[in-house]
């Protein structure tokens, strides 16, 4: 679980936002203007910060100025390449434009998040124990042998619990984007990992799109 701060005046977006990543295990802090967000940093520590430019105050670069040191996702209306630059050039990690689709900033959060190894290094649910770091799983307290690619799916998976993906998405993240496969490929590694872990209550197919893992 992260520490996630929410930077965002549009308060309809900004609980969209939380809702879907306290879904996913986080813990969310929203702030709806610039000033607030530097006061909460003040009193706790962040793991991840999404941030809007266009605030009523302080916008999101001088917000991201008073805060460095904290991994930030741009999240905002302005396309401008010359914004992307200046974002990046403060130290942002991302640059997410609106309109977004909810599953793809989960997917871009979850990125930054591994590359600061600020994921969770373990889940325990029931009787499975997955241990990220190690890349071993336990079921009822004996190792269960998965491919690394199996692996990489339940993580995946894992991660983003609560919230269906595409076939697509996970061919993306799983295999890389620059797999060739076709959705099939999911489909019979989903099998495979519900099989092996007595996951068939766990793993739900969502019609007409791909999978989610409820928790």
């Amino acid at each position: 679980m992260a520490s996630i701060l929410i930077v965002e005046d549009e308060r309809s977006i900004s609980d969209l936002i939380a809702i879907n990543l306290k879904m996913t295990g986080h813990d969310c802090e929203q702030a709806f203007c610039g000033k607030d967000a530097v006061s909460y940093a003040q009193d706790r520590t962040f793991d991840l910060m999404l941030l809007d430019i266009m605030l009523p105050d302080i916008d999101g670069f001088g917000v991201l100025e008073r805060m460095r040191g904290v991994p930030t996702i741009f999240l905002t209306a302005k396309h401008e390449i010359s914004d992307k630059v200046r974002g990046f050039t403060l130290g942002a990690d991302d640059y997410i434009t609106k309109p977004f689709e909810i599953t793809e900033l989960l997917m871009r959060v979850q990125a930054v998040l591994r590359r600061t190894k600020k994921l969770e290094q373990s889940y325990e649910s029931g009787e499975m124990v997955v241990k990220f770091d190690a890349k071993k799983v336990f079921l009822r307290g004996e190792p269960v042998d998965l491919t690394l690619q199996e692996f990489t799916l339940l993580q995946i998976l894992i991660e983003n619990r609560n919230v269906a993906m595409s076939r697509q998405r996970l061919l993306c993240e799983a295999w890389g984007i620059d797999f060739m496969g076709e959705s099939r490929t999911v489909d019979v590694h989903v099998q495979k990992i519900r099989k092996k872990l007595d996951l068939e209550d766990r793993i739900k197919t969502v019609f007409k799109v791909g999978y989610r893992y409820e928790d």
